[in-house]
């Protein structure tokens, strides 16, 4: 898919703090032009095609410049179909498990909880199963169909910016694996925190640009994909939080669970263990933590 000039915009400032202090920080290794669905896939293993990235020497943020629209972006992800990603429910329900436990931890009292980018379901079917009142929104409507036919959820499809959800309302938010994927990271908090009850909790997971694995697999570290528009620090992080009126209270690196199976597919040379069927459905079933320090888990509270 050829995609034109009106759907990419030049940044002079840091879509974090504001500053016009930056500075080239990778060059793209990919045709932006050619972008299209299959591209942004959560699964996706295009490991290593970079953006144009521009830094901001202010707070640190790393970001695409020139940035691709919102309304293109969503175009995208309203088209995703994306079965693999529901193969890996059992791992990636263990990671979710964790996040339900440290917010519990956090804010014993329960109440509703709205996931942004809720893919199938999996996080607020185990948070109904806690005690939860789970409620979300998802852009993909193959996702979407998946959430309510296997757990029975109604989730809201569309854009997170555009939804029409009551203010002041949830008792906790979770962006999991959301925040590097959006053009306006500002207004995604500010609308986080207008959902918020007073008090709120907002759990956000993304990617460490200044992780140890970060710095040692350059241009080849698996964070680095063409979904990915955006990459923070701990310290541009927290000045988004601050900046859209959080207090963050703890700050956590992110373990993942997948199959063997998966992690098999993800690097090439090898996948040449899956190419027998039997031992293909071994690897399935083994499950397989890794705790690469290389993404961070915040907790913020609303102020």
């Amino acid at each position: 898919m050829i995609q034109g000039p009106e759907n990419f915009k030049v940044l002079t400032r840091c879509p974090v703090c504001t500053s016009s202090e930056l500075t080239t920080f990778k060059k793209t290794t990919f045709d932006i032009h050619t972008l299209d669905k299959d591209d942004v896939k959560i699964t996706d293993s295009a490991y290593g095609k970079i953006w144009d990235l521009s830094r901001c020497t202010n707070c640190t943020h790393v970001f695409a410049n020139p940035r691709p629209s919102s309304e293109f972006i969503l175009s995208l992800y309203s088209q995703i179909e994306e079965p693999l990603y529901e193969d890996e429910a059992a791992g990636r329900a263990q990671n979710f498990k964790r996040i339900l436990g440290q917010l519990e931890k956090i804010r014993p009292q329960k109440g509703r909880l709205f996931d942004v980018g809720a893919a199938t379901g999996i996080l607020l079917d185990l948070a109904l199963k806690r005690g939860w009142d789970p409620d979300g929104v998802e852009p993909s409507a193959w996702a979407a169909q998946v959430a309510e036919k296997k757990y029975g959820l109604s989730l809201r499809l569309g854009d997170f910016a555009e939804i029409d959800a009551p203010l002041d309302h949830y008792a906790a938010v979770t962006m999991v694996d959301f925040i590097e994927h959006i053009t306006h990271p500002d207004a995604a908090l500010k609308k986080v925190h207008d959902l918020l009850s007073q008090e709120g909790i907002l759990c956000l997971v993304t990617p460490d640009i200044q992780s140890l694995a970060a710095r040692l697999f350059q241009n080849k570290w698996w964070h680095f994909r063409p979904a990915h528009l955006s990459y923070y620090s701990q310290q541009s992080l927290r000045t988004l939080l601050e900046r859209s009126g959080f207090e963050v209270v703890q700050v956590r690196k992110y373990s993942w669970t997948f199959s063997a199976h998966y992690l098999l597919s993800r690097i090439g040379p090898l996948s040449f263990f899956l190419k027998n069927a039997r031992l293909a459905s071994v690897w399935k079933k083994i499950p397989i933590k890794l705790a690469l320090s290389d993404s961070f888990e915040v907790y913020a509270q609303k102020l």
